[in-house]
């Protein structure tokens, strides 16, 4: 029994040693001029997360902050023998309001800050998309292609590709019904087929079931600000803001017109992306 009592008792003691070295490791650390250097440094490089704006059934994306990585910068410069801000390390901060998991919101904008744009293609039953693609490629510009389900019964093999070269494609369901059984089936070929994470659907108006639907399967649902009808190019120009969402048809006008709507777009300073990296909330500061 004694040499139980005793063993415990070194135990103990180790414990608390073990605790006392690092809690005067940590208070050593504190008083060293490389981690002031650091802290007064994260002041000057901090920039604060922005919250997504949520009202009623509609959200915008939020973007994340950034701040100084104390400890990470610390072991870094520590190595090298003395404060070098080059050796900064940063890490993001999320906002407190994310877009993250809000499936059951229309995304009506992309946030305002990140000054992106994207378009929409809606491909339905008998739409062909070369000439779209075509003009894109020109550009190096990636799209985003909205299709039927009955297009994607005829093309399966170009949807891959679409998304293989980097575009992002969207859920029409069957005719916009999002409550055809074959939904599913769709929404698992985009993913699981396609490999494509994160998976959209469309309305134009609000449609409280077709929300919930694509809510329920994990879609995020698009709400365009900009839906082009007669004149692409006019309506572009008189509508485009920072965040845009536009939608267009796939028709010869808008094939006409797509390149010099992409030249008007660039010309104001916007950035044409895809829907994926145009919502993410992450942002170059």
């Amino acid at each position: 029994m004694k040499k139980l009592f005793e063993g415990i008792g070194i135990v103990a003691l180790v414990c608390i040693s073990f605790v006392y070295t690092e809690q005067t490791v940590n208070v050593v650390k504190e008083y060293d001029e490389i981690m002031i250097s650091i802290k007064k440094e994260n002041d000057n490089y901090k920039v604060e997360a922005k919250d997504a704006i949520i009202q009623e059934d509609t959200i915008i994306p939020g973007i994340n902050g950034k701040e100084v990585n104390i400890n990470d910068s610390y072991s870094k410069m520590k190595r090298y023998g003395k404060y070098n801000s080059n050796l900064l390390s940063y890490q993001e901060v999320s906002p407190n309001i994310s877009l993250k998991n809000q499936f059951d919101k229309y995304i009506i904008s992309g946030n305002v800050e990140k000054n992106m744009i994207s378009f929409i293609f809606l491909v339905e039953e008998n739409d062909t998309i070369d000439s779209i693609l075509h003009t894109l490629n020109s550009k190096k510009i990636k799209g985003n292609f909205f299709v039927d389900g009955k297009w994607l019964e005829k093309n399966n093999n170009e949807l891959v590709n679409l998304i293989k070269q980097g575009h992002t494609v969207g859920n029409l369901s069957y005719n916009r019904d999002y409550s055809h059984s074959s939904f599913a089936w769709l929404d698992t070929f985009i993913k699981k087929v396609g490999k494509q994470e994160i998976g959209y659907c469309y309305n134009e108006v609000a449609d409280v079931t077709s929300l919930q639907l694509c809510s329920l399967s994990k879609n995020y649902t698009i709400r365009p600000n900009i839906i082009v009808k007669n004149y692409p190019l006019k309506e572009t120009k008189e509508q485009v803001t920072p965040g845009s969402i536009i939608s267009f048809p796939i028709n010869s006008i808008v094939e006409k017109e797509l390149s010099t709507i992409i030249t008007y777009i660039q010309s104001k300073g916007y950035v044409i992306e895809t829907l994926q990296n145009h919502l993410n909330e992450s942002f170059n500061h």
